[in-house]
């Protein structure tokens, strides 16, 4: 019932559901049939309806563009996932998927970095002048905004331009800034326990947020692996694996 009927920071729709059944009982009680009742997971249907919820599950693979975020919400934690590809003949910068004015922030400060640091990363600059890129970020019914997915962004975009894919067990939440830096952002328990519920045990993180670990059940922090970045070149490393040995050579040099 509560993960498939209802979707809060409390408890009021779970009340109105329990009330639901049980009203409905009543009613069988009040028509004569007072043998006792069990209700089991499968009976919800018949009192319920249809679920209202589906499970989070992570995606199996992630193709080149694509990355793992996670939101907070007004009902908790949620996984998203953003996608970006390249259209060859055009200019410019497309994004769909319900994003707000500061969430669209993020992905033009996000494409601006791994452009300038093209070289550094071992990306053609001329894919930026020679194609648009349109980022999308699924369930577009429901809008979305706020600065933590700006390390999302900038690891869809660096997929998408390196042509490497993103781990598919690793999600990440995190602000940045156009000098690099990853600042802290809130509702990291929250992100965090949306990440375990979906199956996800690896998550990046600022590292100005290791503090709010604090606040994670001890069953839930045993079973998950963080990482904490300073720099969008953390996350990258973290995010792409590949990238790893691309930027310790441009580093060397």
């Amino acid at each position: 019932m509560i993960s498939r009927y209802t979707r809060e920071a409390g408890v009021r729709q779970l009340e109105r559901a329990i009330g639901r059944v049980a009203r409905k009982i009543a009613l069988r009680h009040a028509e004569g049939k007072i043998e006792p009742t069990k209700v089991s997971p499968q009976d919800l249907m018949e009192y319920l309806g249809p679920q209202r919820f589906m499970p989070e599950q992570t995606r199996k693979t992630l193709p080149f563009g694509v990355a793992t975020g996670l939101a907070w919400t007004e009902t908790g934690g949620d996984v998203l996932y953003v996608e970006a590809t390249l259209l060859p003949g055009s200019h410019g910068l497309t994004l769909t998927g319900q994003l707000g004015d500061v969430m669209q922030e993020s992905v033009k400060a996000a494409q601006s970095y791994i452009w300038s640091h093209a070289e550094q990363l071992a990306i053609d600059p001329g894919l930026f002048r020679k194609h648009s890129v349109h980022v999308h970020v699924p369930a577009g019914a429901t809008p979305k905004d706020g600065p933590s997915a700006g390390v999302t962004m900038a690891s869809a975009l660096a997929s998408l331009y390196s042509k490497l894919p993103v781990r598919v067990d690793t999600a990440m939440t995190g602000e940045i800034t156009l000098t690099g830096l990853v600042l802290p952002v809130g509702g990291v328990k929250e992100k965090i326990l949306a990440a375990r519920r979906a199956g996800i045990e690896r998550v990046i993180l600022p590292k100005d947020n290791e503090k709010d670990l604090r606040e994670i059940p001890e069953a839930v922090s045993r079973q998950m692996q963080f990482v904490f970045a300073e720099r969008i070149e953390d996350v990258l490393v973290a995010a792409i694996p590949q990238l790893a040995e691309v930027l310790a050579v441009a580093r060397a040099s």
